[in-house]
This record gives structure tokens, sequence and C-alpha cells, in this order.
């Protein structure tokens, strides 16, 4: 659908998410989908009040598949929270593109590769990676240390 009052593009965005991440087979997917729900109201989503989605946190839920592209779609995404699923592939390179990162936690899944961009992320202030089949290296992160902030990887 081309109506994006009916049919928003963080919409379609999270379906292809639901779709590429097996969103069938999850442990909890109440509501998604719905066609009468708001993504808003989605399990694990939460939205701004300008009904942007600036949470997608979905840890231990059954996640498997990959993790589509299209995420950088979600372009308010504060916290990305998928750890402890089953996710393959390789994670996107349009991560980058979130610009309003601080937390993303993509630990003990399945990722593969070297190609991921981290490297625009300048609100970031956690990212834990561990427990995935990573190489390579990681570009400089500017992380915002604080008491909570942390990196995390396999050494």
């Amino acid at each position: 659908m081309n109506d994006t009052k009916l049919c928003p593009p963080e919409r379609n965005a999270l379906k292809d998410f639901f779709d590429s991440a097996k969103g069938i087979e999850w442990t909890e997917s109440s509501t998604w989908l719905d066609p009468y729900e708001s993504h808003c109201s989605w399990y694990g989503v939460e939205c701004s009040e300008t009904n942007n989605t600036i949470k997608l946190e979905l840890p231990n839920n059954g996640l498997s598949g990959t993790l589509s592209n299209k995420i950088a779609i979600l372009s308010l995404l504060e916290v990305l929270d998928l750890s402890d699923n089953d996710i393959k592939g390789s994670i996107p390179t349009e991560i980058g593109l979130l610009f309003h990162l601080t937390y993303i936690r993509l630990r003990y899944n399945s990722f593969i590769g070297n190609e991921t961009n981290f490297g625009n992320l300048q609100h970031l202030e956690l990212i834990q990676l561990h427990g995935n089949r990573l190489s390579g290296s990681i570009p400089k992160l500017n992380l915002t240390f604080s008491d909570t902030s942390s990196f995390v990887t396999d050494c």
C-alpha cells in the first residue's frame, strides 16, 4: 500500500524485519502484523509521541533468519536489543545509518562477517556483539562513555 498515513514506512520496515527474522516462529509476537493495531503496540516495539519507533527490544525471543537491511528505515531508533536469539548472516551495513542509536545488543546470535559499519553512530553508549562469529576489526567507535557504557566482544 502506498498511503503512508494508512501504512507508514516504519510499519513496512518492521513487517520486513518480522518476515526476515522468521517472526511466525517467535516465542512472543502478539499483535505483530495485526491490521487493526498500530506498530507501536507490537510486542517489543516502543514509539515516541509522534509514532516513530525508538526501541526494538526482542531479547531471547526465538528470532532466527536474518536481520533485514530495512532496519535503516527506523531512522529514530535509539535502542536495538536482539540478544540471545539465533539470527544468522551478516549485520547489515545499513545499521550505521541509525544515527540516534545509543544501545546495540546483538550478543549471542549467529552473526558472521566483517563488513558492518558502526563508525557513524555518534550517540552510542553500549555495544555488545560477543557470542557471534564475527571476524576482522570494528572501526574506531566514538562511544559516549559514562558509568553505564560498555563495549564487549569476544577476545
